[in-house]
């Protein structure tokens, strides 16, 4: 008698076949593996954010990889050479019910989370326009001032911190507190990214400077008559510079960047001239960058600059 044999029957159509595929039981696990895959051996973080990385087959630092974890079901990753991307799930990165699914999981927390952003910053608005309504005029001799031999040009104070105004579209949406020490905060869940100050006043097709913080700004203004944009830091220079150039096409902006030359050689990117040479480029504007006297090498701004000429170090 011949055993009987049976042909192999295919997956049902319409259904993964899922015999072979493992499970993961995180997100961040099933990423580690779709990336090991592709050469790339990290541990991936659920930052929600876009991360980036080296490509295995391009020169170190190239950061041509990236990532972003979505939600704890869902993850993507692709690299901009070559223009792979794929979609990962706890099923793998290959699932198509999986992933249609996780995609839609992932678009109603985005969702959600934009909501309680917005409402959170419409919160922090609304503080901080109480705020400057109650502030008094900065005092000539907040520590802070003295020791950047400034005036307080667009600033107010509450307590002992004094108050720089954040705008967006018009809008004062944050602001930041300078405490005597230097130190400096916004008000925190309020909008950041794409805010701006000012001192001076716009009037229309002219002659304007951005500078990344509020006494490098300030130095400009006393110096040049210009008005200046105070951008807070490297990260938010291109989006206020876009920002300006649709709002003003035909001005004649000029970037004004910190030399961060210290970094270097801790191994980090100068990222203050970095990112003053994107924003440059980004909106087609002038780049200024500061001249530093022979032999300093503690300046990394205008103020900076101004301090040491005028014979008192850099303050804070």
């Amino acid at each position: 008698m011949q055993p009987e044999t049976r042909k192999a029957q295919p997956p049902a159509k319409g259904r993964p076949h899922t015999a072979t595929r493992p499970v993961y039981s995180t997100i961040e696990a099933a990423l580690a593996d779709a990336l090991a895959a592709h050469g790339a051996i990290l541990v991936p973080k659920a930052s929600g954010r876009f991360e980036r990385f080296d490509a295995p087959d391009k020169p170190k630092g190239n950061a041509n990889g990236w990532y972003r974890i979505h939600s704890p079901q869902a993850a993507s990753f692709g690299f901009w050479h070559s223009g792979v991307s794929e979609f990962v799930t706890l099923h793998g990165p290959t699932d198509p019910d999986a992933a249609a699914l996780a995609r839609l999981n992932t678009m109603r927390d985005r969702d959600r989370r934009d909501r309680e952003r917005q409402q959170r910053e419409a919160q922090v608005a609304e503080r901080a326009r109480r705020w400057w309504t109650e502030a008094r005029p900065a005092d000539p001799a907040h520590p802070y001032l003295e020791r950047k031999r400034l005036p307080s040009h667009n600033l107010r104070q509450r307590g002992e911190m004094l108050l720089m105004p954040m705008y967006h579209d018009g809008e004062l949406v944050n602001l930041e507190r300078i405490f005597p020490d230097g130190s400096k905060r916004t008000l925190a869940g309020g909008r950041v990214r794409g805010v701006a100050s000012l001192i001076g006043r716009l009037a229309g097709d002219e002659r304007l400077l951005v500078a990344e913080g509020w006494s490098t700004a300030a130095v400009l203004h006393d110096a040049m008559g210009c008005p200046v944009v105070v951008a807070r830091n490297a990260d938010n220079l291109t989006p206020v510079a876009r920002h300006l150039r649709q709002r003003l096409p035909d001005a004649d902006i000029t970037i004004c960047g910190d030399d961060d030359r210290h970094l270097p050689a801790r191994g980090l990117t100068n990222k203050g001239r970095v990112a003053a040479r994107h924003a440059a480029l980004a909106i087609d504007a002038r780049l200024l960058m500061p001249s530093f006297c022979q032999g300093c090498k503690t300046c990394t701004d205008f103020a900076d600059v101004r301090l040491c000429r005028l014979g008192g170090g850099h303050g804070e």
